[in-house]
């Protein structure tokens, strides 16, 4: 942590603990506007302009001590002061100018409660305040009248009010059968009235509802946090992260707390180590996790002004200074912020693992196992290991016999998850708590002892479960100490919009995919399912160490692939591997994404890129061992970014490279495997297309070349015969089609017209002129002159519908481009001076790369642009060399990210090669001036 996050907790209290504004100036404001004969609402709009000057005051203090002094919880609970002193002066004013009551019924009674957050006595400068307005009977007409003009008040000042108005009767009995209510009064807290009815209002809570419901509660919270996980990630490790609602954020701590407080009875986080839930260093995670959090989230609401719970990358890179970030150990300031959240939110995931455990030895929720899908025998009682005496089981989870289990013998830190995964154990707290203090015993003796690395290699490569049980070791901090490197890119974050996750999450997910493509049954899989099956025994453990390590350079100076191969060559004799092993590791470290590039940027229909990957791989079982390690890699990335267009090309580079590598003979040809995709499209279309049949299936399949048959997937290939078809019994040469994708946030536009060589250009163009922006492309030609486009954009909208009208505009938009009925540069000129993406692009840094290549294509020049991506920015590029009096041959079209990646195929307008140094120099500068600059036409 910065120096400027761990000021001493005195300091804290002095600077960022006072009043905002104090109460005694708010009495006196109010006091001074009296209400007269008539001017009722008169004095309200003065109240509430006195109030809202205060308010703005108080909030301009809050952000200024939280800037000088990094105290998240300590501006929260200022700002909840704050609010009830407005509360207790609004109220205190009503009493007096609009419902003075002299002599008041037993009916008019009433306490005003904050609830939910603000019950807690904790309130982020956008938050909503939750209100109870407690009655001791029905309501009456006075109670009505106060609450409405408190709430109307509270509301033309401009807060987000969350009321309601029950007496004590209707909120035990709502509290019994709905969970969100009886949390909220869980948590609330007294601010002014009637104190003898809300001291019935605990007393009967407590009794009425709490007693003998603990465990119920239990269930409900972690149900109600598991749907939450769902709906925001279930990573804590997003590289975008919800700080409220996402895991390991504010509202774990939440849940957490309201656990411990309906089952220990307690009302502070101090009380969880006096009640020996938590130890003391456990009670100041908490806290420190907690003033984290909240500091994050109060910036970000003063940042943005609203109650902005997501922590987007434009966001990251303002908030990193503001927080008093730098770069440092080649890092930028932003990710040394995101690498100290992560942390937390690792801490987070640890308390809450605590916490569960500790209500397991109450019996207050059932015991977890390590993976509920293996259905297994586990001993019952508690008991002992045959491989090792410092280890017992209790009640389905493995803890150390005593509290010198690790001491006496280091190794069995390593053994301790050994076990867990041989057996399918959770771990009793009292073991990891053992552990957490034993890291100091990790040190170069461990590292090398011969049986803790081999343990570690039985773990990692395990046919159990391999990635939950390190994932285990990595958030006891034990993988970190125990692989240094590794311990390099915990939390580690890449400022990058196309990994998903934490370097250290990417690399854990990856080994959970691989068994899974090792258990196969899934299509999905790919090729990789299949080859994962014919592989030698012994490489089928490289793969798992080769996936570990394949990322673990990330954030030096040197290309994290030729560091992570030294890396390799260090490590893999330390874990048992001989030299020829190591050399294999290594080899799929350094070239790990080798064949994604190719795959998905090159044309393979091309015999020099062909030969270019079959000198890289050399030998077949190589070339297997790289498409289920690419195919890991991809799919560990996130969300959406595997699919069947790439794992179709990896199947075709695979294919097009095994009679090279393997010296002519191939267990199936090129044009044998165009059959077999023919003869496959034949059988599928009676079912799925029955009106192709006959002379017009056979016509179809003579439209397309070759490359068509190995590069799409069946599915596809359907939905283009569908496509193609009707606009023939149409009569159209110019159609379009569009296809929401689930799951990976695009949508798919296929686009039917005549061929030509600015065809790309003028639908890069319309796209551009719509503010839709292109993140992918599948480019293919037919035999009769027409072009068979698909290109991925982004989607904008979360509702199908919404989304399915912006498309149709898109699409309209292409099919008046290519009818010549919009000029397409003027359209994207004036869509580019409006474009709310652009502010968006500058949150990154991408300088700007052409290469141009004569040696990747026997017929054609290669040009390869990467640059940061924006809306218009493939229209501009292939504008660019139509100016240059290039025709492009073919294009591959690819996006990680906010990254750009974009191969050309070109020839001069005679279908030559450009070999002239001098228009190669003139064609890469004004490309990169294309890259540089957002408004190039």
């Amino acid at each position: 942590m910065d120096s400027s996050l761990t000021e001493s907790r005195g300091k804290r209290q002095a600077v960022s603990r006072g009043p905002l504004v104090e109460a005694s100036i708010l009495a006196a404001d109010l006091a001074a506007i009296t209400v007269t004969a008539g001017q009722t609402q008169d004095a309200r709009a003065e109240v509430v302009q006195a109030l809202k000057r205060r308010l703005a005051e108080a909030r301009r203090t809050a952000e200024e001590r939280l800037i000088e002094t990094p105290d998240g919880r300590g501006c929260a609970e200022a700002l909840s002061h704050f609010q009830d002193d407005v509360i207790r002066a609004l109220y205190r004013w009503i009493m007096d100018q609009l419902y003075p009551s002299e002599n008041p019924s037993s009916g008019e009674r009433m306490a005003i409660v904050a609830t939910g957050g603000y019950g807690r006595g904790m309130l982020a400068p956008g938050s909503d305040i939750d209100l109870l307005f407690l009655l001791p009977y029905k309501q009456t007409a006075w109670g009505e009248s106060v609450a409405e003009a408190m709430l109307y008040c509270l509301w033309d000042m401009g807060l987000k009010v969350g009321h309601a108005t029950r007496s004590v009767d209707e909120c035990i009995r709502q509290a019994r059968t709905d969970f969100t209510i009886r949390t909220a009064l869980l948590e609330a807290r007294y601010i002014l009235g009637d104190a003898q009815l809300f001291g019935e209002l605990e007393r009967r809570f407590d009794a009425e509802v709490v007693r003998d419901t603990v465990p119920e509660f239990v269930a409900a919270k972690l149900a109600e946090r598991d749907e939450r996980h769902r709906k925001t990630g279930q990573s804590r490790y997003l590289v975008e992260p919800n700080v409220k609602d996402g895991k390991g954020g504010l509202r774990d701590l939440h849940t957490l707390f309201w656990i411990a407080r309906y089952a220990y009875r307690v009302k502070t986080d101090e009380e969880l180590a006096k009640k020996g839930v938590f130890t003391r260093r456990e009670a100041q995670m908490f806290r420190r996790c907690e003033t984290f959090l909240w500091t994050v989230r109060c910036h970000l609401h003063f940042l943005t002004g609203r109650s902005e719970e997501r922590l987007s990358f434009d966001l990251q890179r303002e908030l990193a200074p503001r927080l008093g970030y730098r770069g440092h150990n080649g890092l930028v300031d932003v990710e040394r912020f995101m690498k100290h959240y992560f942390l937390i939110a690792k801490d987070v995931g640890d308390l809450t693992a605590i916490l569960c455990a500790e209500l397991e030895e109450r019996h207050e929720k059932p015991a977890p196992v390590l993976d509920r899908f293996i259905a297994r025998l586990r001993p019952k009682s508690r008991r002992g290991f045959k491989e090792s005496p410092d280890f017992q089981i209790d009640h389905d989870r493995i803890t150390v016999a005593d509290d010198q289990a690790f001491a006496r013998d280091p190794v069995n830190l390593i053994r301790m998850f050994w076990l867990a995964d041989r057996y399918n154990l959770a771990f009793h707290p009292d073991a990891i708590r053992l552990l957490t203090k034993s890291l100091k015993l990790v040190d170069d003796r461990l590292r090398n002892d011969p049986a803790a690395n081999q343990l570690f290699l039985s773990i990692l490569t395990s046919a159990n479960t391999p990635e939950i049980v390190l994932r285990r070791m990595n958030e006891a901090g034990l993988l970190g100490r125990f692989v240094p490197d590794f311990g390099r890119v915990v939390a580690m974050m890449q400022f990058n919009m196309y990994h998903h996750y934490t370097v250290d999450e990417h690399l854990l997910r990856c080994i959970g995919i691989l068994q899974q493509i090792e258990r196969g049954g899934d299509a999905s899989l790919g090729l990789a399912a299949d080859l994962v099956k014919t592989i030698q025994p012994r490489n089928r453990d490289l793969l798992f160490v080769a996936l570990f390590l394949h990322d673990i350079a990330k954030g030096r100076p040197e290309d994290h692939s030729t560091a992570g191969a030294k890396i390799a060559r260090k490590l893999c004799p330390r874990f048992g591997l001989n030299a020829l092993e190591t050399e294999t590791v290594a080899w799929l470290v350094e070239q790990h994404l080798v064949m994604s590039t190719i795959a998905q940027s090159r044309d393979l229909a091309e015999r020099k890129t062909i030969e270019t990957f079959a000198n890289v791989v050399q030998s077949l079982e190589r070339m297997k061992l790289m498409l289920i390690l690419t195919t890991a890699d991809i799919m560990a990335v996130g969300p959406g970014v595997w699919n069947g267009w790439k794992s179709q090309l990896l199947r075709t580079l695979y294919y097009e490279t095994e009679p090279v590598v393997t010296g002519g003979f191939s267990e199936v040809n090129r044009s044998r495997r165009v059959e077999i995709a023919q003869e496959e499209f034949r059988r599928a279309v009676p079912a799925r297309l029955p009106v192709l049949s006959g002379d017009a299936l056979e016509t179809y399949i003579g439209r397309h070349y070759a490359a068509y048959w190995l590069k799409v997937d069946l599915a596809t290939k359907i939905e283009h015969a569908r496509f193609l078809k009707q606009a023939e019994d149409e009569g159209r040469s110019l159609a379009t089609r569009i296809e929401l994708v689930a799951g990976q946030g695009v949508i798919h536009l296929t686009v039917l017209a005549p061929d030509h060589p600015r065809l790309l250009s003028i639908i890069a163009g319309a796209c551009a002129a719509t503010g839709a922006n292109i993140v992918g492309a599948q480019i293919y030609t037919t035999t009769d002159g027409l072009a068979l486009d698909t290109i991925s954009i982004t989607r904008a909208f979360d509702r199908d519908e919404d989304e399915e009208r912006r498309a149709g505009r898109i699409a309209d938009a292409i099919e008046k481009a290519l009818r010549g009925e919009m000029k397409v540069g003027e359209a994207v000129a004036a869509a580019a001076k409006k474009s709310a993406a652009r502010h968006r692009s500058r949150t990154f840094r991408i300088a700007p790369d052409v290469a141009i290549n004569n040696t990747w294509s026997t017929r054609y020049t290669v040009i390869e642009v990467s640059g940061l991506d924006r809306p218009g920015l493939l229209h501009d590029l292939t504008s660019a060399l139509s100016r240059h009096s290039l025709n492009i041959a073919s294009a591959y079209v690819a996006t990680f990210g906010e990254r750009a990646v974009d191969v050309f195929y070109v020839t001069d307008l005679m279908g030559a090669k450009i070999q002239s140094a001098q228009r190669q120099t003139a064609i890469r500068k004004v490309l990169t001036n294309v890259l540089e600059d957002e408004g190039a036409r």
